[in-house]
């Protein structure tokens, strides 16, 4: 019994150390930032090309900014996420709908999305 419990509990360890390598971080940060892109893309959901170019994006629109550069605009990505979730809170005049405040997206969307962006 005792050799079970030591050889699971290096079993643990060793997956815990797999897990929390930054390949395995990179890999699961690589998803979200490709789902929030298909959300973004969407035309039915985050929609971002009606107003904004975005890379590798087609028919983008020209109303917002051009999403690029987004890290150095967004350096506190939480700011970029507040004003996905609801940019009419610090521009009331905002013509970008309130994606997460209206529910057209919900807060794992919201985050996926701000995820995709400061990507950019």
């Amino acid at each position: 019994m005792k050799i079970r419990l030591i050889s699971t509990a290096a079993s643990v360890a060793a997956l815990l150390s797999v897990l929390a390598s930054p390949a395995a971080l990179s890999a699961g940060h690589g998803d979200m930032i490709a789902e929030g892109k298909k959300l973004a893309f969407d035309r039915k959901l985050g929609n971002c090309l009606s107003c904004h170019s975005i890379a590798g994006g087609q028919a983008a629109g020209n109303i917002g900014p051009p999403l690029i550069a987004m890290k150095a605009r967004f350096p506190d990505k939480s700011k970029l996420r507040a004003q996905i979730y609801d940019s009419t809170a610090n521009n009331p005049n905002s013509s970008m709908p309130p994606f997460g405040k209206h529910g057209i997206l919900t807060d794992k969307q919201v985050d996926l999305v701000t995820e995709f962006i400061h990507s950019l």
